[in-house]
Protein backbone atom coordinates (compact mmCIF):
# COMPACT_ATOMS: atom_id res chain seq x y z
CA UNK A 1 0.00 0.00 0.00
CA UNK A 2 1.13 3.65 -0.74
CA UNK A 3 2.16 5.33 2.29
CA UNK A 4 -0.15 8.67 2.94
CA UNK A 5 -0.45 11.79 0.26
CA UNK A 6 1.76 13.78 2.74
CA UNK A 7 4.37 11.59 2.67
CA UNK A 8 3.95 9.71 -0.61
CA UNK A 9 6.98 10.56 -3.25
CA UNK A 10 5.60 8.46 -6.27
CA UNK A 11 3.38 10.84 -8.60
CA UNK A 12 1.87 9.74 -12.33
CA UNK A 13 -0.29 10.75 -14.79
CA UNK A 14 -2.25 14.48 -14.32
CA UNK A 15 0.30 16.73 -16.13
CA UNK A 16 -1.90 19.42 -17.57
CA UNK A 17 -2.21 19.57 -13.78
CA UNK A 18 1.03 19.85 -12.95
CA UNK A 19 2.06 22.00 -15.37
CA UNK A 20 -0.72 24.65 -14.59
CA UNK A 21 0.71 24.83 -10.86
CA UNK A 22 4.14 25.32 -12.13
CA UNK A 23 3.29 27.82 -14.63
CA UNK A 24 1.46 29.82 -12.24
CA UNK A 25 4.02 29.72 -9.61
CA UNK A 26 7.05 30.59 -11.40
CA UNK A 27 5.24 33.17 -13.69
CA UNK A 28 4.67 35.17 -10.92
CA UNK A 29 0.89 34.93 -11.00
CA UNK A 30 0.38 31.84 -8.42
CA UNK A 31 -3.78 32.21 -7.21
CA UNK A 32 -4.38 32.28 -3.66
CA UNK A 33 -6.74 29.55 -4.18
CA UNK A 34 -7.11 25.75 -6.35
CA UNK A 35 -9.45 23.00 -6.45
CA UNK A 36 -8.49 20.16 -7.10
CA UNK A 37 -11.61 18.42 -8.90
CA UNK A 38 -11.85 15.17 -9.67
CA UNK A 39 -12.71 11.25 -8.99
CA UNK A 40 -11.73 9.98 -5.71
CA UNK A 41 -8.50 7.92 -5.49
CA UNK A 42 -6.92 9.78 -8.27
CA UNK A 43 -3.64 11.31 -6.34
CA UNK A 44 -5.27 14.63 -5.50
CA UNK A 45 -4.28 14.98 -2.73
CA UNK A 46 -1.07 13.29 -3.48
CA UNK A 47 -0.31 16.48 -5.82
CA UNK A 48 -1.22 19.15 -3.46
CA UNK A 49 1.24 17.88 -0.90
CA UNK A 50 3.84 17.48 -3.52
CA UNK A 51 2.80 21.36 -4.79
CA UNK A 52 3.56 22.39 -1.35
CA UNK A 53 6.87 20.55 -0.49
CA UNK A 54 7.99 22.44 -4.10
CA UNK A 55 6.39 25.63 -2.92
CA UNK A 56 7.92 25.56 0.48
CA UNK A 57 11.43 24.57 -0.87
CA UNK A 58 11.35 27.10 -3.66
CA UNK A 59 11.88 24.40 -6.12
CA UNK A 60 11.87 25.02 -9.93
CA UNK A 61 11.05 21.66 -11.29
CA UNK A 62 8.72 21.42 -13.87
CA UNK A 63 7.69 17.54 -12.23
CA UNK A 64 7.13 19.35 -8.53
CA UNK A 65 9.82 16.87 -7.03
CA UNK A 66 11.28 17.24 -3.82
CA UNK A 67 13.94 14.70 -3.18
CA UNK A 68 12.53 12.13 -1.06
CA UNK A 69 16.09 12.39 1.47
CA UNK A 70 15.38 16.63 1.64
CA UNK A 71 14.95 17.26 5.55
CA UNK A 72 11.96 19.29 4.16
CA UNK A 73 10.37 15.77 2.60
CA UNK A 74 10.49 14.49 6.33
CA UNK A 75 9.21 17.40 8.11
CA UNK A 76 5.77 16.95 5.90
CA UNK A 77 5.89 13.62 6.37
CA UNK A 78 6.19 13.89 9.79
CA UNK A 79 3.15 16.75 9.93
CA UNK A 80 6.00 19.38 11.85
CA UNK A 81 6.68 22.05 9.33
CA UNK A 82 5.86 25.13 10.73
CA UNK A 83 4.32 26.27 7.83
CA UNK A 84 1.81 23.45 6.53
CA UNK A 85 -1.47 23.01 7.73
CA UNK A 86 -3.61 20.37 6.94
CA UNK A 87 -7.57 20.76 7.03
CA UNK A 88 -9.53 17.44 6.93
CA UNK A 89 -11.71 15.30 9.29
CA UNK A 90 -9.68 14.48 12.32
CA UNK A 91 -10.02 11.29 14.95
CA UNK A 92 -12.57 12.17 17.77
CA UNK A 93 -10.90 11.85 20.53
CA UNK A 94 -13.46 10.97 23.19
CA UNK A 95 -15.07 7.98 20.81
CA UNK A 96 -11.43 7.74 19.23
CA UNK A 97 -13.46 7.86 15.94
CA UNK A 98 -12.93 9.25 12.68
CA UNK A 99 -14.99 12.85 12.76
CA UNK A 100 -18.14 12.40 10.16
CA UNK A 101 -17.43 16.45 8.70
CA UNK A 102 -14.64 18.82 8.83
CA UNK A 103 -15.66 20.81 12.00
CA UNK A 104 -15.45 24.66 12.21
CA UNK A 105 -12.65 24.20 15.11
CA UNK A 106 -10.31 23.19 12.43
CA UNK A 107 -11.02 26.21 9.88
CA UNK A 108 -10.63 28.53 12.76
CA UNK A 109 -7.35 26.93 13.63
CA UNK A 110 -6.36 27.62 10.07
CA UNK A 111 -7.21 30.88 9.68
CA UNK A 112 -4.91 31.93 12.74
CA UNK A 113 -1.87 29.87 11.11
CA UNK A 114 -2.67 32.24 8.17
CA UNK A 115 -2.62 35.36 10.31
CA UNK A 116 1.39 34.42 10.92
CA UNK A 117 4.23 35.37 9.41
CA UNK A 118 6.14 32.49 7.37
CA UNK A 119 8.52 30.82 9.83
CA UNK A 120 11.02 29.93 6.98
CA UNK A 121 10.63 33.32 5.23
CA UNK A 122 9.16 31.55 2.19
CA UNK A 123 4.85 30.59 1.83
CA UNK A 124 2.07 29.68 4.39
CA UNK A 125 0.01 26.82 2.77
CA UNK A 126 -3.05 25.08 4.08
CA UNK A 127 -4.63 22.22 2.23
CA UNK A 128 -7.97 21.34 2.89
CA UNK A 129 -8.51 17.83 2.06
CA UNK A 130 -11.89 16.35 1.01
CA UNK A 131 -13.17 20.23 1.11
CA UNK A 132 -16.56 18.16 0.32
CA UNK A 133 -16.20 16.97 3.97
CA UNK A 134 -17.01 20.44 5.26
CA UNK A 135 -20.70 21.40 7.12
CA UNK A 136 -22.17 24.74 6.07
CA UNK A 137 -20.71 26.49 9.17
CA UNK A 138 -17.08 25.80 8.14
CA UNK A 139 -17.67 26.33 4.76
CA UNK A 140 -18.57 30.08 5.60
CA UNK A 141 -15.71 29.93 7.93
CA UNK A 142 -12.89 28.68 4.95
CA UNK A 143 -14.81 31.04 2.51
CA UNK A 144 -13.68 34.36 4.52
CA UNK A 145 -10.42 32.91 4.29
CA UNK A 146 -10.45 33.18 0.27
CA UNK A 147 -12.26 36.10 0.42
CA UNK A 148 -9.05 38.09 2.28
CA UNK A 149 -5.90 35.98 1.58
CA UNK A 150 -2.73 37.23 3.54
CA UNK A 151 0.28 37.59 1.57
CA UNK A 152 2.05 34.78 0.45
CA UNK A 153 -0.32 32.65 1.16
CA UNK A 154 -2.12 29.65 -0.87
CA UNK A 155 -4.98 27.41 -0.16
CA UNK A 156 -5.37 23.95 -1.83
CA UNK A 157 -8.54 22.07 -1.90
CA UNK A 158 -9.01 18.61 -3.09
CA UNK A 159 -12.65 17.64 -3.81
CA UNK A 160 -14.52 14.32 -5.35
CA UNK A 161 -17.42 15.95 -5.41
CA UNK A 162 -17.02 19.82 -6.60
CA UNK A 163 -20.51 20.05 -6.97
CA UNK A 164 -21.67 20.11 -2.90
CA UNK A 165 -19.57 23.20 -2.53
CA UNK A 166 -20.47 26.82 -1.77
CA UNK A 167 -20.41 28.72 -5.22
CA UNK A 168 -18.83 31.04 -3.95
CA UNK A 169 -15.61 28.83 -2.59
CA UNK A 170 -15.73 27.51 -6.19
CA UNK A 171 -15.93 30.98 -8.21
CA UNK A 172 -12.77 32.08 -5.71
CA UNK A 173 -10.23 29.25 -6.73
CA UNK A 174 -8.70 28.57 -9.38
CA UNK A 175 -10.60 25.18 -10.38
CA UNK A 176 -7.79 22.46 -11.57
CA UNK A 177 -9.63 19.35 -13.39
CA UNK A 178 -8.08 15.85 -12.90
CA UNK A 179 -9.26 13.36 -14.38
CA UNK A 180 -9.22 9.18 -13.75
CA UNK A 181 -5.40 7.90 -14.38
CA UNK A 182 -4.94 5.85 -17.85
CA UNK A 183 -4.52 2.12 -17.72
CA UNK A 184 -0.38 2.31 -18.37
CA UNK A 185 -0.13 4.96 -15.28
CA UNK A 186 -2.49 2.67 -13.58
CA UNK A 187 -0.73 -0.30 -14.21
CA UNK A 188 2.91 1.55 -13.18
CA UNK A 189 1.63 2.27 -9.81
CA UNK A 190 0.50 -1.40 -9.05
CA UNK A 191 3.77 -2.44 -9.84
CA UNK A 192 5.28 0.29 -7.20
CA UNK A 193 2.65 -0.38 -4.96
CA UNK A 194 1.33 -3.79 -4.96
CA UNK A 195 4.39 -5.72 -6.33
CA UNK A 196 3.35 -9.10 -4.86
CA UNK A 197 0.56 -9.34 -7.71
CA UNK A 198 0.45 -11.17 -10.78
CA UNK A 199 0.30 -9.24 -14.04
CA UNK A 200 -3.31 -10.37 -14.88
CA UNK A 201 -4.10 -9.76 -11.23
CA UNK A 202 -2.55 -6.18 -12.11
CA UNK A 203 -4.84 -5.51 -15.54
CA UNK A 204 -8.05 -7.37 -14.20
CA UNK A 205 -8.01 -4.17 -11.35
CA UNK A 206 -7.18 -1.61 -13.32
CA UNK A 207 -10.59 -2.89 -15.15
CA UNK A 208 -12.23 -2.63 -12.00
CA UNK A 209 -10.85 0.42 -10.75
CA UNK A 210 -11.65 2.66 -13.63
CA UNK A 211 -8.77 5.25 -13.50
CA UNK A 212 -8.98 5.38 -9.38
CA UNK A 213 -5.84 3.96 -8.19
CA UNK A 214 -6.91 3.89 -4.48
CA UNK A 215 -9.63 2.23 -5.51
CA UNK A 216 -8.14 -0.47 -7.35
CA UNK A 217 -5.25 -0.92 -3.90
CA UNK A 218 -8.37 -1.17 -2.22
CA UNK A 219 -10.34 -3.96 -4.36
CA UNK A 220 -6.83 -5.84 -4.14
CA UNK A 221 -7.02 -5.73 0.23
CA UNK A 222 -10.76 -6.38 0.33
CA UNK A 223 -10.83 -9.40 -2.20
CA UNK A 224 -12.30 -7.57 -5.40
CA UNK A 225 -11.52 -9.75 -7.54
CA UNK A 226 -13.11 -12.70 -6.11
CA UNK A 227 -15.94 -10.36 -5.63
CA UNK A 228 -16.11 -9.05 -8.99
CA UNK A 229 -16.38 -12.62 -10.42
CA UNK A 230 -19.51 -13.24 -8.73
CA UNK A 231 -21.15 -9.87 -9.87
CA UNK A 232 -19.94 -11.16 -13.57
CA UNK A 233 -21.49 -14.60 -12.99
CA UNK A 234 -24.75 -12.71 -12.32
CA UNK A 235 -24.80 -10.36 -14.90
CA UNK A 236 -24.14 -12.79 -17.00
CA UNK A 237 -27.17 -15.37 -16.70
CA UNK A 238 -29.90 -15.75 -14.13
CA UNK A 239 -28.65 -17.09 -11.14
CA UNK A 240 -30.55 -20.12 -9.54
CA UNK A 241 -32.13 -19.54 -5.77
CA UNK A 242 -29.50 -22.00 -4.22
CA UNK A 243 -26.99 -20.31 -6.39
CA UNK A 244 -28.23 -17.05 -5.20
CA UNK A 245 -27.70 -18.33 -1.53
CA UNK A 246 -24.60 -19.45 -1.37
CA UNK A 247 -23.05 -16.06 -2.76
CA UNK A 248 -24.87 -14.44 -0.25
CA UNK A 249 -23.57 -16.55 2.59
CA UNK A 250 -20.14 -15.84 0.50
CA UNK A 251 -20.49 -11.64 0.46
CA UNK A 252 -22.13 -10.96 3.61
CA UNK A 253 -19.41 -12.74 5.64
CA UNK A 254 -16.60 -10.33 7.44
CA UNK A 255 -13.38 -11.55 6.85
CA UNK A 256 -10.78 -9.80 9.34
CA UNK A 257 -12.63 -6.89 9.81
CA UNK A 258 -13.66 -6.31 6.09
CA UNK A 259 -16.94 -6.06 5.53
CA UNK A 260 -17.86 -7.24 1.46
CA UNK A 261 -21.17 -6.40 1.60
CA UNK A 262 -20.41 -2.68 0.78
CA UNK A 263 -17.54 -4.08 -1.95
CA UNK A 264 -19.93 -6.07 -3.77
CA UNK A 265 -22.81 -3.52 -4.11
CA UNK A 266 -20.38 -0.97 -5.04
CA UNK A 267 -19.13 -3.66 -8.05
CA UNK A 268 -22.28 -4.70 -8.97
CA UNK A 269 -23.44 -1.09 -9.36
CA UNK A 270 -20.44 -0.50 -11.20
CA UNK A 271 -20.61 -3.58 -13.54
CA UNK A 272 -24.08 -2.86 -14.23
CA UNK A 273 -23.10 1.04 -15.36
CA UNK A 274 -20.19 -0.29 -17.07
CA UNK A 275 -22.46 -2.71 -19.30
CA UNK A 276 -25.47 -0.55 -19.92
CA UNK A 277 -22.94 2.11 -21.39
CA UNK A 278 -21.45 -0.62 -23.34
CA UNK A 279 -24.94 -1.51 -24.98
CA UNK A 280 -25.69 1.62 -25.57
CA UNK A 281 -22.81 2.40 -27.34
CA UNK A 282 -23.62 -0.67 -29.73
CA UNK A 283 -26.63 0.22 -30.41
CA UNK A 284 -28.82 -1.59 -27.74
CA UNK A 285 -30.35 0.89 -25.70
CA UNK A 286 -33.48 -0.37 -25.74
CA UNK A 287 -33.20 -1.29 -21.84
CA UNK A 288 -30.97 1.51 -20.77
CA UNK A 289 -34.01 2.95 -19.05
CA UNK A 290 -34.80 -0.53 -16.94
CA UNK A 291 -31.07 -0.71 -16.17
CA UNK A 292 -30.68 2.66 -14.87
CA UNK A 293 -33.75 2.12 -12.97
CA UNK A 294 -32.43 -1.04 -11.35
CA UNK A 295 -28.56 0.73 -10.64
CA UNK A 296 -30.82 3.54 -8.84
CA UNK A 297 -33.00 0.23 -6.94
CA UNK A 298 -29.46 -1.27 -5.43
CA UNK A 299 -28.18 2.04 -4.75
CA UNK A 300 -31.20 2.43 -2.58
CA UNK A 301 -31.32 -1.47 -1.38
CA UNK A 302 -27.84 -0.71 -0.10
CA UNK A 303 -28.36 2.63 2.03
CA UNK A 304 -31.18 0.79 3.92
CA UNK A 305 -29.75 -2.07 4.71
CA UNK A 306 -26.66 -0.19 6.09
CA UNK A 307 -28.67 2.50 7.67
CA UNK A 308 -31.14 0.09 9.00
CA UNK A 309 -29.05 -2.81 9.82
CA UNK A 310 -31.18 -5.01 7.84
CA UNK A 311 -30.54 -8.89 6.64
CA UNK A 312 -27.63 -8.15 4.68
CA UNK A 313 -27.92 -11.63 3.00
CA UNK A 314 -31.80 -11.33 1.78
CA UNK A 315 -30.68 -8.01 0.50
CA UNK A 316 -27.93 -9.99 -1.76
CA UNK A 317 -30.49 -12.58 -2.75
CA UNK A 318 -33.15 -10.02 -3.59
CA UNK A 319 -30.61 -7.91 -5.92
CA UNK A 320 -29.53 -11.50 -7.62
CA UNK A 321 -32.89 -12.00 -8.49
CA UNK A 322 -33.77 -8.80 -9.69
CA UNK A 323 -31.07 -8.73 -12.04
CA UNK A 324 -32.63 -10.73 -15.06
CA UNK A 325 -36.60 -10.09 -14.34
CA UNK A 326 -37.87 -9.11 -18.04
Amino acid sequence: MPPEPRANPVFRGHEAAMAALHHAATSGRLHHGWLLAGPPGIGKATLAFRFARWLLAGATTPELAVPESAPLFRRIAAATHPDLFTIERRMNEKTEKLQGEIVIATVREANKFMRLTPAEGGWRVVIVDGAEDMNPNTANALLKMLEEPPPRAILLLTTAAPGRLLPTIRSRCRVLPMAALPAPDMLALLAEYAPQLEGAERARLVELAEGSIGNALSLAAEEGIALAALVDEALDAPVKPARAQAIADTVARTVEGVDRFERFFALLRARLAARTREGARRGGGQNLAASVALWQEFGRMEREVLGLNLDKRAAIVVALTQLHRS
